[in-house]
């Protein structure tokens, strides 16, 4: 798997970004002053051990939460200049989010869920577009269908669609491959590999699994809240290397 071309252009950068949250004892402090690059039409793995900071770097990349310092740039735009308004129209126009639950809502159909980012975002939901994103997972067939009908690895790949039909600049996926088989699990990764590299979007994907590490162009280690290291061209036999130094 090659690194893509251009990975030195950053489609997301954070810049001496600091995060802490306020406990019994006084604010705890998760990240510290983090600069790091996710370079554009790539995919990048942030893999740390439990408590160190990876969902608080994802959620502060995405502008779901403003870091108490530093800054957050998606291409251009600084996420801490804008509005609560604005951050939500950001979201829905140029992010997409792939979760370990899924978060599909039970009561629409997968057609339904599919368009509703577009809905939300107040465009027209076309049936060509909604049916080319399930095409490309492999559930057209499932249309009609309500996500308590599906397997755990097919309502996953409703949500991977929902997030292709919206065509996002950036993907952010949580341990998207946490509660599905190893088989399964695979599946997932290709459809995110293909999103890279068929459909030029950015992925950054935080997990805890070698394997799914492995598809990434890059990988990226956070502990303790600050980057100790990265590789390129990872396998997954090199990353459970790396891992293994934290349980030492």
């Amino acid at each position: 798997m090659s690194l893509a071309s251009d990975i030195h252009l950053p489609a997301l950068q954070l810049v001496n970004v600091s995060m802490g949250y306020r406990g019994a004892a006084g604010v705890v402090p998760v990240l510290h002053e983090v600069s790091v690059g996710f370079p554009e039409r790539a995919m990048t793995a942030v893999m740390g051990p439990s408590g160190s900071g990876k969902t608080t770097l994802l959620h502060c990349a995405a502008g779901l939460e403003r870091p108490v310092g530093g800054k957050v740039f998606l291409g251009s735009t600084e996420l801490a200049d804008s509005d609560e308004r604005e951050l939500t129209t950001i979201r829905r126009s140029r992010i997409g989010f792939v979760f370990q639950q899924f978060n599909l809502l039970p009561m629409l159909t997968v057609y339904e869920n599919v368009g509703l980012p577009l809905r939300l975002d107040g465009r027209r939901v076309k049936r060509q577009v909604v049916m080319e994103a399930l095409r490309q997972v492999g559930l057209e067939d499932k249309a009609g269908r309500r996500p308590a009908q599906l397997s755990g690895g097919q309502q996953q790949r409703v949500a991977i669609a929902r997030t292709l039909a919206a065509e996002p600049e950036i993907v952010f996926a949580d341990e998207p491959t946490g509660s599905l088989d190893r088989s399964t699990g695979r599946q997932v990764m290709d459809l995110l590999r293909r999103a890279v590299d068929k459909a030029g979007r950015t992925v950054v994907m935080v997990t805890h699994d070698p394997l799914a590490a492995a598809y990434a162009d890059r990988v990226i280690f956070l502990v303790d809240g600050r980057i100790t290291g990265k590789i390129d061209h990872p396998t997954a036999d090199e990353v459970a290397v790396e891992l293994s130094r934290w349980e030492l």
